[in-house]
């Protein structure tokens, strides 16, 4: 099981006092639900006071009239009872839908706000089961746990009062044959903590299997490893099972403990009160008033243990909230930001160092001292060995991870100077890993530029002018022939396309967004040459105006630059030309020869489509046309 960041455990009172700031607005509705259930029960406790009145009158003088007014008001009685629990519910169902809805909310407002680094800490399925599974359990303990855990401690301390009051001897011994239930209660709440933290993390552990099987079919199943992914899942699902058989032990010792200690002291009682009676110290009315308000109260002191195990699931479920709630956000915005209208575009590294958070420090700065200026307008590739921190030195521009040491400008203003909505407004990054979301096609693209959604004609002419545009620029031009045209729907993750088609889509996106500065980490990776060539013919004239950052993969993507920055052991040993470095720099005639060997590896292994394998939908139409031209001119 992964180990998480988790804060001290908290008792379970203070834990679950720390849900007020999600569910004040609704405690209103809570207390009254409570209220209602309270007065339900004390209704409830009443109906035995009428039986005695029935037992020792109409029934002792043998007056059969007089029992019809008593007993239709123990029917009045049970009517208002079921009454009051139908409001109880009532009272609380919207509230405490609402506080989930709070809740989740605030985390996932909390998980956009966190660095990637956090979450290349958290395995999705944690994140996952804690929005789902945990706020669900939590709404149910607000909701019923709290409620009736409230009202019956109140109704346990009157029934008690009640049976006292009736006759103290029987009291007593209901009371002193009850006080093992809190010793029990008191050890079991300790065990049962544990087991239900551990059961909660597991299904997290559990959940992330299943999302990782499921993202990564293809794989297993082109290693045929599907045995291997299974014999895992079920090792997992195996400790969880074993996890929640020990929380079912530990549960039915409580439920052993509720069910025999309250029939032994009505056991007793029930032999002491017919000695009472026979000896005249206790009426036959009194005595069935005795056990019908104790069995009133059966259900109440039975409840005790499922509703402690129900409030130390509710407290794991939120203690494991709060993990993420809790978790300290090291990007954020200046108290003080800076403001820029229209950026030039330069963009600047000055004796940038950087770490991975949970780096060993004996293996150094990934970046050891970077300086490196690109002017606005000008096109710089950035080549190197693979490892050597290119994409890494991307990721610092809009700050998707903090310089350690050193600075990160823009027009000379820190990139930490600026909110994180601003710069990431004037800087945008397209990835060579291309992640499209589960919306149309119109949706992806256009993500960068909110303010193009609408239904404003003038509005829409525009979204559409700048979805043309981008299209274009990325050769994305099968959208038009998808099913839908631009308005299909991707699937989860774009899988529904083909690598070169989501890449083509992403790099729209950044180009959509017009933004100041355009940062490229190898974003035509999974593009044939004649494709890459054409997407790049339509770049530079995007480039001629953007100032550009490009990780170079390929000789090709090379040719882009303006100039090219070497990154070597952290630093930028080299800045120039492609030509000038050829002839300067052995190590950069190194890196451009590893390229090209890597490019040549990579088309022998690219097989040509044949005309009956060009998908039908539009897919990869354009790339398989390419090569039949090419074919055809050979």
């Amino acid at each position: 099981m992964s180990e998480q960041p988790t804060p001290e455990r908290l008792g379970a009172v203070r834990a679950l006092w720390r849900l007020r700031e999600f569910a004040g607005p609704a405690m209103p509705a809570f207390m009254a639900s409570m209220a209602a259930a309270l007065v339900a029960q004390l209704i409830a406790l009443t109906i035995p006071q009428v039986f005695e009145q029935i037992v020792d009158g109409p029934l002792a003088d043998g007056d059969a009239s007089a029992i019809v007014p008593l007993a239709l008001l123990v029917f009045a009685l049970g009517a208002a009872e079921s009454l009051l629990y139908a409001l109880r519910r009532w009272l609380v169902v919207g509230p405490g839908t609402k506080v989930e809805a709070r809740m989740r909310n605030a985390l996932y407002a909390k998980l956009q706000d966190l660095p990637v680094s956090f979450h290349d800490r958290w395995p999705s399925g944690q994140l996952l089961s804690r929005a789902v599974s945990d706020l669900g359990l939590i709404r149910r303990w607000l909701s019923f746990g709290l409620v009736l855990t409230g009202a019956n401690l109140v109704i346990i301390v009157v029934g008690v009062g009640i049976l006292m009051s009736m006759n103290w001897m029987l009291g007593l011994i209901f009371l002193v044959c009850s006080l093992p239930l809190w010793w029990a209660g008191w050890r079991f709440e300790g065990r049962y903590s544990e087991k239900s933290r551990l059961s909660q993390d597991q299904q997290g552990d559990l959940a992330t299997a299943v999302e990782e099987s499921v993202h990564g079919i293809r794989v297993l199943k082109a290693f045929g490893r599907g045995k291997f992914a299974l014999s895992s899942f079920r090792a997992q699902a195996e400790s969880l099972r074993s996890t929640e058989i020990e929380k079912a032990r530990l549960d039915a010792n409580i439920w052993v403990w509720i069910m025999v200690v309250p029939t032994v002291a009505l056991a007793l009682c029930l032999v002491v009160g017919i000695w009472l009676s026979a000896n005249g110290q206790l009426s036959v009315g009194e005595l069935v008033a005795f056990f019908a308000t104790a069995t009133v109260l059966a259900w109440p002191i039975e409840s005790i243990g499922f509703m402690l195990a129900f409030a130390l699931d509710a407290r794991t479920a939120t203690d494991r909230f709060f993990d993420i709630i809790d978790s300290e956000n090291t990007i954020v915005d200046p108290a003080d930001p800076q403001h820029v209208d229209r950026p030039r575009g330069e963009l600047a590294f000055t004796g940038v160092h950087f770490r991975y958070q949970d780096s060993p420090e004996r293996f150094g700065d990934l970046l050891d001292g970077v300086d490196l200026v690109v002017e606005p307008g000008e096109t710089m590739a950035l080549v190197g060995l693979t490892g050597c921190g290119k994409t890494t030195m991307t990721a610092l521009t809009t700050r998707l991870y903090d310089v350690t040491g050193g600075s990160v400008t823009l027009d000379g203003v820190d990139v930490r100077a600026f909110t994180r909505e601003e710069l990431r407004r004037h800087i945008a990054m397209a990835f060579e890993d291309a992640t499209l979301f589960s919306a149309s096609v119109r949706e992806n693209v256009l993500l960068g530029r909110p303010e193009l959604a609408g239904d404003d004609p003038d509005v829409r002419a525009e979204a559409e002018r700048v979805l043309d545009e981008a299209l274009r620029i990325a050769q994305a031009g099968f959208a038009y022939d998808l099913p839908d045209g631009v308005d299909t729907k991707v699937g989860e993750e774009g899988m529904s396309l083909s690598g070169g088609q989501r890449q083509r889509l992403a790099l729209a996106r950044a180009v959509a967004a017009k933004p100041a500065v355009l940062v490229l980490d190898d974003p035509l990776s999974a593009l044939d040459v004649a494709t890459e060539a054409k997407v790049e013919a339509e770049l530079r004239a995007v480039l001629a105006e953007t100032t550009a950052l490009v990780v170079a993969h390929r000789p090709s993507t090379v040719m882009l630059a303006d100039r090219v920055a070497l990154l070597e052991a952290g630093r930028i040993t080299a800045v120039g030309t492609h030509s000038e470095l050829l002839r300067e720099s052995e190590h950069y005639r190194f890196v451009i020869s590893s390229l090209e060997d890597e490019e040549r590896r990579d088309l022998e292994s690219r097989p040509h489509p044949s005309p009956a394998s060009r998908p039908a939908d539009g897919g990869d139409a354009d790339e398989a046309s390419e090569f039949e031209r090419e074919e055809a001119a050979s």
